[in-house]
């Protein structure tokens, strides 16, 4: 399936492509995401699903098949497969940076394939889904790189010890922030739950499944007992 989405962030056009560049940087703003190793070319990591009250985990890898700054394009493929189980998923991501004010749009394409249980919601639940995890990434984005403003801004007052906007010095602000970062990068990521995320779709097609399968339950019990 074929995904599209756009979002825009607080800075200029070579700052995002940098950010987008800095995997370990961006890593804590992917929902479900969790790095494990990183090359510079190859990304190592593992991605969570929640079905119900069933957690997938699905390991893999993603290469940058591209990094045009000319063109501000990159193309990202991954791939992964389940841990305990035959699902897969692959992906192919193409993300395009356009100047917009002082701000960047960015435009990004997505050719997703997957097999196994998040398969069976089809791609209108994909793409809702896909529609909300765009959106938490592309917030936590942006208060990362609005952060990144303000400390520099924050560098400037503490060569003076003037103190930051939220009345603390400058240094004492900036290394509290620096140790946030390092514990979400460090940390194990919370699986993308489908059900919560997609909301009522999902819902509707789970108390669905469960109807028929209560339905063919009952109808397995009669025909037992009228052979018995």
């Amino acid at each position: 399936m074929e995904l599209r989405h756009e979002f825009t962030v607080p800075v200029p056009v070579e700052e995002a492509w940098r950010a987008l560049l800095d995997i370990e940087r961006v890593a804590p703003c992917m929902p479900g995401a969790t790095v494990e190793e990183y090359d510079g070319e190859t990304i190592t990591g593992t991605v969570k699903v929640k079905v119900g009250p069933i957690t997938l985990t699905y390991r893999g890898t993603a290469v940058f098949d591209e990094k045009d700054e000319t063109a501000r394009r990159m193309v990202l493929t991954a791939g992964g497969k389940e841990v305990r189980g035959q699902g897969t998923a692959r992906a192919t991501v193409t993300a395009t940076l356009t100047g917009a004010g002082e701000g960047t749009a960015v435009s990004v394409l997505t050719d997703l394939t997957v097999t196994g249980r998040p398969a069976q919601f089809g791609r209108g639940v994909m793409a809702e889904v896909g529609d909300k995890l765009i959106g938490r990434f592309a917030d936590c984005l942006s208060d990362k790189l609005a952060g990144t403003s303000v400390a520099k801004t924050t560098g400037n007052e503490a060569a003076t010890g003037e103190p930051t906007a939220t009345g603390e010095p400058a240094a004492a602000a900036a290394a509290g922030g620096t140790t946030k970062a390092t514990a979400r990068a460090t940390g194990t990521a919370e699986p993308i739950d489908l059900v919560r995320t997609a909301g009522l779709p999902v819902a509707k097609r789970l108390a669905a499944a469960a109807l028929v399968a209560g339905i063919v339950a009952a109808l397995v019990a009669v025909i037992l007992r009228r052979r018995h």
